[in-house]
């Protein structure tokens, strides 16, 4: 009997490894995507959503939080399969019906177009207004797997895409003339292309398409959905005393 339960709580804690874990803490998925959060060689965590979101939870409002790596894709079908407990996204009707949220963005990431240099087109792709001039034009936008805002913005109206896994490689396919724009938010955007050793074959438009609301999702069934009313009440505080600018400021990044 005793070698019985043992093997049933293994299984348990391999298949839900985030309810094992909820006495201890808030598990957070999230993709390995500087400078919004990244796990460094050390095992140490840096960014500037973790570090926001550290700030509120783990020393303003005593909640623990641990952050478990993955790709985006994942981290979105583990939190709806109730695994983990939270993810940090921006809402859709298709996320809130397994996640519940609070009310005010902690920060809003404007989404600008980019190309590639020498595109033929550059003077036309200029005069992007909008995302349908981007289908009335007939371009192909690259992006990753899992990209809400693409699939519900780009996809939906049967504007062509590239998809990659990962998602500094957007940059590399666009470099490689694979698809002809990338919409991203600017600062991601520059340590991407980086990363990918292709800035200077990239353009900046400087045209933003969109803005996208970030916020904490916590799944339904955890019983860290109390928390929420506080946390966009810390993160409303946090703008006012300053610290949000203090964080921000240390990225490089000048709004909020």
């Amino acid at each position: 009997m005793r070698k019985l339960s043992g093997i049933i709580g293994i299984v348990f804690v391999l298949v839900f490894p985030g309810i094992v874990m909820a006495h201890a803490g808030l598990t957070i998925a999230y993709p390995n995507f500087y400078p919004f959060f990244i796990q460094k060689g050390d095992g140490k965590m840096t960014g500037f959503f973790y570090e926001i979101i550290s700030e509120a939870l783990d020393k303003r409002i005593g909640v623990a939080v641990h952050w478990r790596p993955m790709p985006w894709k994942r981290c979105q079908e583990e939190v709806r399969a109730g695994r983990y407990d939270a993810m940090v996204t921006v809402p859709t009707p298709e996320r809130l019906t397994y996640c519940q949220t609070h009310e005010d963005p902690f920060y809003i990431k404007k989404m600008t177009l980019f190309t590639y240099a020498g595109h033929p087109d550059l003077d036309r792709i200029r005069t992007i207004g909008s995302v349908r001039d981007i289908k009335a034009m007939g371009y192909c936008v690259v992006t990753y797997s899992g990209n809400g805002w693409h699939n519900k913005h780009i996809s939906s109206l049967g504007i062509p895409s590239w998809e990659t896994s990962e998602v500094h490689n957007v940059w590399k396919m666009l470099a490689a003339r694979r698809g002809d724009l990338v919409i991203e938010w600017p600062p991601g955007a520059r340590l991407g292309m980086e990363k990918a050793g292709v800035t200077d074959k990239i353009i900046d438009t400087g045209i933003t398409l969109e803005s996208m609301p970030f916020h904490l999702m916590i799944h339904n069934g955890s019983g860290y959905t109390r928390i929420l009313k506080r946390f966009n009440r810390t993160i409303n505080d946090m703008a006012g005393d300053g610290t949000m600018t203090d964080i921000l400021g240390a990225y490089g990044i000048t709004s909020f």
